[in-house]
């Protein structure tokens, strides 16, 4: 039996991983992919981070480079990767979890490949394992490409012809600015876009915030609660620009779908080709099979990554104390704060 076992080799459970093995617990790290780092490898080409290399680091390792400079998906890939081995965290590849019960001395861990045991696990797999996608889309004929934002790669997937991106965080946004190079690009959104400066005064828009208190305000501050209610804004000018020239084409809402053509808030239709869903992830936590850790709405519960389960844990999740929770830099300050209770209770 383990002291400890981390489901996901990701950002957060790297992180992890960092504080156990400064300690003299036993553990584990099960990773379902086949190395660190793939889920940032398999996103689109030209994906970079909107926090620079000096805010976008783990516990103990700082990404190297000029400290301004915002990263690619593949520089975050290689960082893992190394930080894993710098550390020698113990990982377990191609292991997907499958099923977790709770038991007298701790908990079960049943894979693909084996079952484990372990007195405290941390779950830290992400809070969105599904791609969340809109009913209406399967009425769209096959004559309409359709991609979800974690499947496209590059234009050269795409027909000939305009292509629509629904959704409007920083994901599509970047999309849409990619695609608009080479043909038509309509981007519908479903609030207004807020935009941000990447930098004020040559430092990092996230310097500013970090020393204002914004990027670790509490999620139970008043300041934690209103940036929580935002949607996330866009960092950078260049898509505003785009929309001003009118090489990416502003759309409300998408409402239906009806003959292939889309039907948005304002009654305005389109006839596309290609279609982005940039529709953001749900989670799926039908594996974890304690229903202590659920309420009545099927949510986690917990205060701070600390579930009402002994030995059991969240990490990486959105809000989990703070607005940088789920990102690189934040993350391991909740990593940190779950050590002192696995240590108590080991």
């Amino acid at each position: 039996m383990y002291d400890a076992i981390i489901i996901g080799g990701g950002q957060a459970g790297l992180s992890m991983g960092y504080y156990l093995q400064q300690t003299n617990l036993s553990f584990l790290i099960l990773e379902k992919g086949e190395r660190i780092g793939e889920v940032w490898r398999n996103r689109y080409d030209s994906l970079r981070l909107f926090t620079p290399r000096a805010y976008s680091s783990l516990p103990g390792l700082a990404l190297e480079g000029i400290q301004s400079d915002y990263p690619t998906k593949d520089d975050i890939a290689k960082y893992l990767s190394l930080y894993a081995n710098t550390f020698r965290l113990p990982l377990k590849l191609k292991t997907t979890v499958q099923r977790i019960h709770k038991t007298q001395n701790g908990f079960r861990i049943a894979t693909d490949k084996e079952e484990f045991s372990a007195k405290n696990v941390v779950i830290a797999a992400g809070a969105f394992q599904k791609p969340l996608l809109p009913k209406f889309m399967n009425t769209l004929s096959n004559g309409v490409l359709q991609l979800h934002s974690s499947e496209y790669m590059n234009a050269k997937q795409l027909r000939d012809g305009a292509v629509l991106v629904v959704g409007g965080g920083n994901s599509g946004s970047q999309i849409a600015v990619e695609l608009s190079k080479e043909r038509k690009t309509y981007l519908s959104v479903s609030h207004r876009i807020k935009f941000l400066p990447q930098d004020i005064m040559k430092k990092s828009i996230f310097w500013w915030f970090d020393k204002l208190g914004i990027y670790t305000a509490n999620v139970n501050s008043k300041v934690g609660q209103i940036i929580k209610k935002q949607p996330d804004p866009i960092f950078g000018y260049e898509l505003k620009t785009l929309i001003k020239n009118e090489k990416v084409i502003l759309k409300p809402r998408t409402r239906s779908i009806q003959n292939n053509n889309f039907t948005f808030e304002d009654n305005s239709q389109l006839n596309v080709n290609n279609v982005i869903w940039s529709t953001g992830f749900v989670s799926d936590y039908s594996w974890i099979d304690i229903a202590e850790v659920f309420d009545e709405k099927n949510q986690l519960l917990h205060q701070r990554g600390i579930s009402p389960v002994k030995g059991l844990y969240f990490l990486g999740l959105p809000w989990q104390s703070c607005r940088g929770s789920a990102l690189l830099q934040g993350v391991g300050a909740d990593a940190e704060y779950l050590i002192k209770s696995i240590l108590d209770n080991s």
